[in-house]
């Protein structure tokens, strides 16, 4: 009964739908709800579940349970139903300026916890299927080089200055936006060029999966064209440049500031649980499929989100990813609540 507690992160499409079929200051619903009732329950349930480490017979249990997988696969129906919905309704309805906003912002917020978050957790399974719908995942975000990149380049780079995903100390979210979304994208292509050379494949090989994104996020581009027109081509544009930015923002807060060691050898130490910010917050572990508890993703990558843990070792944000995203919008506030935990670290 315990494990229930992740239909929670259906609240955010919950909240979505309660969006794009409501007027007035309603269709800001999902904004409300991830960013003042999230973090208002994160302060009241902070310490809801104390366990800390999992058995081997608890992780059996949980990684033989296909009820975890099914709560992953239920978001891909749920996130284009909703998004088909929400077009429609910003292309067919009258609505004001202040009306569309919230529907879009609420669209954007949806992709980034219930699209790109999922992706994420499908993009690192072993099962071809499950990386595809991974990707599929990323396509209405226009993200989906960051299947290549995130694999292949940050959980090599992270904590060095070779990853675009990791803020450098004292720069700003807003500065990070550009530098890790131009850099990602470049590091994607020379990360596909190489594998390209390796296999021996030419630019126009079948094997060239970044040619095939771009081609696929055009055609979703053209869909939505066909439907909606230019209107809904901007604000399909619009919600995936959110959707992304949204994510940024998260990478943002959960790598700031944190560095490995070079060794003598000219290699970086191996990656640690203290090389990224830990949040054992509950509501936000569970609406996030426990992505708040990166410390241990990024010490076995492999691991399914039901069965990582808390690490007391690293560093741990004083609040939810909620509050932090917001703090990280306001950059005196978050270096003055953030710089002094690095500082203690040095």
């Amino acid at each position: 009964m315990k494990d229930l507690k992740y239909l929670f992160a259906y609240t955010i499409p919950v909240a979505t739908l309660v969006s794009i079929t409501s007027e007035g200051f309603f269709t800001y619903t999902t904004l409300i709800y991830a960013f003042v009732i999230i973090p208002v329950l994160e302060t009241i349930f902070k310490e809801v579940e104390s366990k800390e480490e999992y058995t081997k017979s608890e992780v059996q249990n949980k990684l033989s349970n296909i009820f975890f997988d099914i709560l992953l696969y239920l978001n891909i129906p749920f996130v284009f139903a909703l998004l088909a919905l929400g077009f429609f309704n910003l292309n067919q309805l009258e609505l004001d300026l202040f009306e569309t906003v919230g529907m879009v912002l609420s669209l954007g917020i949806l992709l980034a916890t219930n699209a790109i978050n999922v992706g994420h957790e499908l993009g690192h399974r072993k099962p071809l299927i499950e990386r595809c719908l991974s990707k599929l995942l990323y396509l209405p975000c226009l993200y989906m080089h960051f299947y290549i990149e995130h694999n292949f380049g940050h959980h090599n780079n992270v904590a060095t200055p070779k990853d675009p995903a990791t803020a450098k100390f004292n720069q700003t979210v807003y500065s990070f936006w550009f530098t890790s979304v131009m850099g990602q994208y470049i590091s994607a292509w020379r990360l596909q060029l190489q594998l390209l050379k390796i296999k021996n494949s030419g630019f126009l090989s079948i094997k060239n999966d970044m040619l095939y994104y771009t081609i696929f996020e055009l055609a979703y581009l053209l869909v939505i064209y066909s439907f909606f027109g230019f209107y809904g081509l901007f604000l399909a544009v619009i919600i995936g440049v959110l959707s992304f930015l949204f994510l940024e923002t998260i990478n943002y807060i959960e790598h700031y500031g944190l560095l490995r060691e070079k060794l003598p050898s000219g290699r970086y130490e191996r990656v640690q649980s203290h090389h990224s910010w830990n949040s054992n917050h509950f509501i936000g572990r569970i609406v996030l499929y426990e992505l708040t508890r990166h410390s241990d993703h990024h010490f076995k990558a492999s691991k399914k989100y039901q069965i990582l843990e808390n690490k007391r070792e690293s560093p741990q944000l004083p609040y939810g990813y909620p509050t932090s995203i917001l703090l990280a919008l306001v950059p005196w506030l978050w270096f003055s609540l953030v710089n002094p935990l690095l500082n203690k670290r040095a």
